[in-house]
């Protein structure tokens, strides 16, 4: 359960949604994953929604620390911190089944001209009340626009530039007609992830 394959950054997931909308690389978490992707023909940018459903068992706690080993039916190990937004930590035990659903949604579209920008980074935190079941709700949204840099006709290729200047060239979906495009045009990108963290006695 390594952190690094339960986030995406919008880099990485902008050419699935925007352009190739292309399956998920190998590099998979364990448990069960599913993606959805939407898109008008013709017109840049789409959605793209990953679900990653995991289950661990806790093999060893140290409520003082609040650290927990655990493990996945898969038999990886790892050993976890829970933060103060995990309440109830007192009430998790060795043997206890911790679930966590993960969703990222990617909506990838070209700015209209005129229409200001609304860039940032937003967080909502839902916890379980005092006494309940440990567990919590997590939500981050963060959004990003990069700017046409340069097209490609020939290769059906865009090159977008970020903020700070870091560059990435992508493929454009072969429905998509490049001759519209234009140097300068905004690309937003916007990224949501969901958390939700249940534990549940054996």
């Amino acid at each position: 359960m390594k952190t690094k394959t339960l986030k995406f950054t919008a880099l990485a997931l902008l050419p699935m949604a925007m352009f190739a909308l292309s399956s998920c690389s190998s590099d998979k978490p364990e448990g069960e994953r599913t993606s959805t992707t939407a898109y008008q023909a013709g017109v840049p940018g789409g959605i793209r929604v990953d679900t990653i459903k995991l289950t661990a068992k806790v093999t060893d706690i140290n409520h003082v620390k609040r650290e927990m080993s655990i493990e996945t039916p898969e038999g990886y190990k790892s050993t976890v911190v829970a933060g103060p937004e995990v309440v109830n930590f007192e009430q998790i035990h060795v043997g206890d089944q911790i679930k966590a659903t993960v969703t990222e949604e990617l909506v990838v579209h070209l700015r209209k001209p005129g229409t200001p920008r609304t860039g940032g980074e937003a967080a909502v935190i839902a916890l379980a009340p005092e006494g309940g079941k440990p567990g919590m709700v997590t939500a981050h949204t963060m959004e990003v626009t990069a700017r046409v840099k340069a097209i490609d006709l020939k290769n059906h290729k865009a090159t977008l530039e970020f903020p700070g200047g870091r560059t990435h060239t992508v493929a454009v979906r072969p429905d998509v007609d490049l001759t519209r495009a234009k140097i300068g045009q905004e690309v937003v990108v916007q990224t949501t992830e969901t958390v939700a963290l249940e534990v549940e006695k054996p």
